[in-house]
C-alpha cells in the first residue's frame, strides 16, 4: 500500500508537470511572441520595461481592464532570465475565499476534508519561473498577509505542513484599482503595496 501510494504520488506530480507544459504550449499559440503597437507611448513603456526584464525586480502593472496587462507581463517573462521556465497567471479575485490558501500555497494529504492527495499550489508550480498575480487589488486580506510572507521570505507554508517550503519565483502583479486609495481606505495592506510597487508601469 505504501509503495502504491508513492507511485500514485509520483504519477500525479508528473501529470501536473505535463499539464503545465501543455498549457505553456497552448499559451505560446494564444499569445504572440511580440506586442503589436503603433503608439510612441507603448514604445516608451517597452523601453522602460527592458530596464528590469533581466533583473529579479517585482513589477506592478497598472491599467484598466482590457488594456493588455497580461500581455505585458508575458513580455517581461519572455525577456527575462526565466524565459525557459513556467509562467503561471493567477486571477487573485476569481478564487473562492475558502480555497485561496490551498490554491496558492498547496496542501498536504488529509489537511482538510476532501484533501485526498497532496497538492502543489501556484507558487510551488511556478518555482524557478514567474507568477503573474492578476488583479492583486482584489486579493482578500488573508491572502495579502501570506503574499507578503512569500515576497519577504521566499517561502510558502502549505496547508497541513509544519515546515515552510522555499520557492524561487519572480513576481509580476497587476491591478485596475488605485492601490494608494485602497491603502488609504484600509482595503489593501500598505506593507504589501510597498513590496509590489518596486517598479510600476501604467498601461
Amino acid at each position: 500500500n505504501e509503495r502504491l501510494a508513492i507511485e500514485l504520488k509520483a504519477a500525479n506530480e508528473k501529470l501536473q508537470t505535463e499539464n503545465i507544459i501543455l498549457r505553456q504550449e497552448v499559451e505560446k499559440q494564444a499569445f504572440p511572441q511580440s506586442i503589436v503597437y503603433g503608439s510612441p507611448e507603448m514604445e516608451n513603456i517597452l523601453r522602460l520595461l527592458r530596464r528590469v526584464t533581466g533583473t529579479e525586480t517585482t513589477v506592478l502593472i497598472q491599467g484598466e481592464t482590457g488594456t493588455g496587462k497580461e500581455l505585458v507581463a508575458r513580455f517581461i517573462h519572455r525577456e527575462s532570465n526565466r524565459r525557459d521556465q513556467v509562467f503561471i497567471p493567477v486571477n487573485c479575485g476569481a478564487i473562492p475565499k475558502d480555497l485561496v490558501e490551498s490554491e496558492f500555497f498547496g496542501h498536504s494529504r488529509g489537511a482538510f476534508t476532501g484533501a485526498t492527495q497532496e497538492k502543489k499550489g501556484y507558487f510551488e508550480m511556478a518555482d524557478g519561473g514567474t507568477i503573474f498575480l492578476d488583479e492583486i487589488g482584489e486579493a482578500p486580506s488573508e491572502l495579502q498577509i501570506k503574499l507578503l510572507r512569500v515576497i519577504q521570505e521566499s517561502e510558502i507554508m502549505p496547508v497541513g505542513y509544519h515546515q515552510p517550503k522555499k520557492v524561487d519565483v519572480r513576481i509580476i502583479a497587476s491591478t485596475n484599482r488605485d492601490l494608494k486609495a485602497e491603502v488609504a481606505a484600509n482595503r489593501f495592506r500598505q506593507d504589501l503595496f510597498f513590496r509590489i510597487n518596486v517598479f510600476s508601469i501604467t498601461i
